[in-house]
């Protein structure tokens, strides 16, 4: 069939009815609007952004810093945690505790042989007993030395009595002597002359002779006596001066004594150091060593942790604004999630955390990034009884009150 045909065969279109809608006219599209005015709306609304980023940068440390609580969970449950080590050389003999056992303030933990300690301990006091027999010695010797002394002196007192009854019985057959002299020569004198006999001048020359005597007897004592008394001043001079050595020699004696209490002190002391007892009460960790163990000095025996913790928070630099010491806290632990502790800041670090680093940071050499720097905060808890039960290490976060 060709197209010419079913056109011919098409039937005839009826002509639309006076009813029916008239035809609407085509609608023509509004004009377009420039390309630009399309991103003025986001171009707006990303500069009203910015300019609120910049203007929360540039303020952000005084907005955080002027908050009244300030917050942060870089905090935990702080103790002293201190190592208990062996300060002498042995053997454990027992070890009393048991691993995280709480303890009592000098109850024993634990104790190394000691019978090597115990014979320095009685040898020390055997010299010590010595060091005083030699000073007791000492001065009994100088009590001898002062006898000796006083008997030098009572000679010399006794050779100065003979010396002068010496003197005066000298004197007193002097006057004698010469009077016998001179009757001597008179009747000599007068023999001569036949005036006297033979007999007188006997007589004269018996009696001269007999007080010649009598003197030179009285001499020779006065010389003895002047003897015996530089014999009895040498013996005092020579007692005076061994007793000053004795008096040096105690002070020497008394400084060896103190030398062997010392000694003897040394080794009671090293004696206690064979117990090793709790500073505190508190809790012990695990144990380092075991009976029959030779330790050394500052072999680590075992940890002890003390009942008194506290609460570290490191705050970041911002957040210290208006923080101080005497601020009322909140603590909430981890272990407890429930439950609300309240302390007070007691203590704020000299410096950051970074400054007690073993290797501190060096700002001054290379590229620089500024880091906000921590700050510790000790909190005190006020529940002590609650406080000595936590461990430390615990996670908290950590709520400063700064303003009431």
């Amino acid at each position: 069939m060709t197209t010419s045909s079913m056109t011919a065969a098409a039937p005839a279109r009826t002509p639309t009815p006076a009813s029916a809608p008239a035809p609407q006219p085509e609608q023509t599209p509004p004009p377009a609007k420039p390309r630009w005015q399309r991103f003025v709306v986001p171009a707006l609304v990303v500069l009203l952004a910015a300019a609120i980023v910049a203007t929360i940068s540039w303020n952000w440390n005084a907005w955080e810093g002027g908050k009244i609580n300030q917050v942060t969970d870089d905090a935990y449950v702080r103790g002293d945690i201190t190592p208990l080590s062996t300060k002498v050389a042995g053997i454990v003999r027992d070890v009393k505790v048991a691993d995280y056992q709480a303890v009592h303030k000098a109850d024993l933990i634990a104790e190394l042989e000691d019978d090597d300690y115990k014979a320095q301990v009685a040898q020390g006091s055997a010299a010590v007993e010595a060091a005083k027999a030699a000073i007791e010695n000492n001065r009994r010797q100088r009590d001898l030395q002062d006898a000796k002394i006083e008997r030098a002196l009572a000679g010399i007192d006794q050779a100065n009595a003979q010396i002068a009854a010496a003197q005066a019985g000298i004197e007193a057959v002097q006057a004698d002597v010469v009077r016998t002299r001179a009757e001597r020569t008179r009747q000599e004198a007068l023999l001569q002359t036949h005036s006297a006999t033979q007999q007188k001048v006997e007589q004269a020359v018996a009696d001269e002779q007999r007080f010649g005597a009598q003197l030179a007897s009285r001499e020779a004592d006065l010389e003895q006596a002047k003897t015996v008394l530089r014999s009895n001043e040498d013996a005092a001079e020579a007692e005076r001066r061994t007793k000053k050595v004795l008096e040096s020699q105690e002070r020497q004696l008394i400084a060896d004594l103190h030398v062997k209490e010392a000694a003897l002190t040394l080794a009671q002391v090293n004696l206690g150091y064979t117990r090793i007892e709790a500073p505190g009460d508190g809790t012990v960790g695990e144990r380092q060593v075991r009976p029959g163990q030779l330790v050394s000095p500052g072999t680590q025996v075992i940890s002890f942790v003390p009942l008194t913790k506290w609460v570290q928070a490191n705050y970041r630099e911002t957040q210290l604004t208006n923080v101080k010491v005497g601020d009322p806290a909140e603590i909430r632990i981890d272990e407890y999630p429930s439950r609300a502790v309240h302390g007070r800041v007691l203590e704020i670090a000299p410096a950051s955390g970074s400054q007690f680093a073993l290797l501190p940071p060096d700002n001054a050499t290379g590229n620089f990034t500024k880091v906000v720097q921590r700050i510790p905060v000790k909190i005190a808890l006020e529940d002590s009884s609650f406080a000595n039960s936590l461990r430390p290490g615990l996670s908290v976060i950590a709520t400063v009150r700064t303003k009431r």
